[in-house]
């Protein structure tokens, strides 16, 4: 048996790992999109590293791109087996996908137009809304903490992530060669003190361990409220400066983050009396989908639920749908928030309005998530005084801001404690996925100092024996 990184390998985006058996069988763990990698985005997103039709099987984390988004080429290239996934991530994957596939569609129609006017040959898009649309015959959904047989010699339990809503730590009992191996692969492990979801579960003892590590060397700032570090962003910009504050935000987790937030300063009366626009129709179909799954939030919000039956409404919230509704938002002179996808800015019309409003001195874009150090918003967060955005530069007179209180995924002390249910001795391979290389190295050395001997960061396309 032997495994092979083909992406979240030293990097943060496009997880996919593909485990092959002795008898030939092939397990696809996620399939997801590369992002904000710069010019090497695409390259790395038109060649998975092995033929889709040799995959038998495929098993979904969670249904965010950077994980899920590479389904729809993995389909039109041939594969037709089952994609397994929790109910929630079925329906947050068909909806991210074909969202996806739009951007993808959009982003091609773009780059075409420049190319015509070169004289260079069109490109195709990674897929289409009706690859996107494909995918959804191939979900098999299964539930938490329950024991499934999903090939002849393959068991898989899925365990509580904590991450965002499905989410879900990969369980596999695997038989190979009269030998029975037991592999879980996190996924992306959420945070213990998650203001929306349950705490990240316990799962069963585990051979090999194939761990994200995202914020492997870094402490969430747990001294700052997100409700409190939203009111002075907004009192800064919108009351004081009569400008508009643009937050990016992922539209699964961290939109119904901020929306939760919002709603708190309502409930507290110190809102502002302002126009907060979501302005992301994919933001408001995940807000919806979420709202259908509270079995899945913590204690504190079944509390609240018994008082307040929706804790992502508030006075002044206004959903834009319409690409016209959207341009409208640029002609506004009165302030507002507008919170729009996507997370690391780099497409979406979040994109559309940073571009619109950057060089006002009035305005604010507040950045409220991880970003890839390629991505618009990471250069943002850089403290340059010019940015290309749709390949025009822009001064940047608009305040940059962080909110660092903000994150679906663990600090060390979150993945250490997801790792406390397991003996470092009985783990005879650790490998550290989904993170920047320098963070990486930092996790490696305080997991060995915990006993875990053997802990790898594996290379693009690396494979190892199991």
């Amino acid at each position: 048996m032997k495994i092979c990184f083909h992406g979240a390998a030293r990097c943060v985006t496009g997880s996919k790992h593909l485990l092959t058996l002795s008898n030939g069988r092939t397990l696809l763990l996620d399939c997801g999109l590369f992002q904000g990698m710069g010019k090497e985005t695409d390259a790395l997103n038109r060649h998975f590293g092995f033929n889709p039709r040799d995959v038998d099987i495929v098993v979904l984390s969670h249904a965010h791109i950077d994980h899920s988004g590479l389904l729809p080429k993995l389909v039109s290239e041939g594969y037709k087996g089952k994609i397994f996934c929790t109910p929630a991530t079925r329906e947050l994957a068909s909806v991210l996908l074909e969202d996806s596939a739009q951007i993808q569609e959009d982003d091609v129609r773009y780059v075409n137009k420049r190319r015509a006017l070169e004289g260079q040959p069109y490109l195709k898009p990674l897929y289409t809304k009706e690859d996107a649309l494909e995918v959804r015959q191939y979900f098999e959904e299964v539930d938490y903490d329950v024991w499934t047989p999903i090939d002849e010699d393959v068991d898989l339990m899925y365990t509580d992530a904590g991450h965002i809503i499905g989410s879900a730590v990969v369980n596999l009992r695997i038989r190979d060669n009269g030998q029975e191996t037991t592999l879980t692969f996190s996924g992306d492990v959420g945070r213990y003190r998650d203001v929306i979801l349950r705490s990240p579960s316990t799962f069963p003892r585990a051979d090999v361990i194939i761990l994200e590590s995202t914020y492997g060397n870094s402490l969430h700032d747990l001294h700052h409220s997100t409700p409190d570090d939203l009111l002075a962003w907004i009192e800064k910009t919108c009351i004081q400066r009569k400008g508009k504050l643009i937050i990016p935000a992922f539209s699964v987790g961290r939109t119904q983050e901020i929306l939760y937030a919002l709603n708190q300063l309502e409930l507290e009366r110190r809102l502002p009396e302002l126009d907060y626009f979501v302005d992301s129709p994919l933001s408001i179909k995940a807000t919806e989908i979420v709202k259908r799954y509270p079995d899945y939030f913590n204690h504190r919000i079944q509390q609240i639920l018994k008082n307040d039956d929706d804790p992502f409404r508030f006075r002044g919230l206004q959903y834009v749908r319409t690409v016209e509704e959207s341009k409208l938002l640029n002609f506004r002179n009165e302030p507002c928030v507008i919170l729009s996808a996507s997370g690391m800015a780099e497409a979406g019309r979040v994109k559309h309005h940073i571009s619109n409003n950057i060089e006002n001195s009035r305005n604010a874009i507040l950045m409220t998530g991880y970003c890839e150090p390629n991505s618009l918003g990471a250069r943002l967060l850089s403290g340059r005084k010019e940015v290309k955005i749709f390949g025009v530069e822009h001064e940047i007179h608009a305040e940059i801001g962080q909110i660092r209180s903000m994150s679906a995924h663990g600090d060390y002390e979150d993945l250490s404690q997801f790792l406390s249910c397991q003996d470092p001795k009985a783990v005879r391979k650790l490998f550290l996925v989904h993170g920047e290389y320098p963070v990486q190295e930092d996790f490696r050395d305080r997991l060995q100092r915990k006993g875990f001997t053997d802990v790898v960061i594996p290379e693009m396309h690396a494979e190892f024996g199991l």
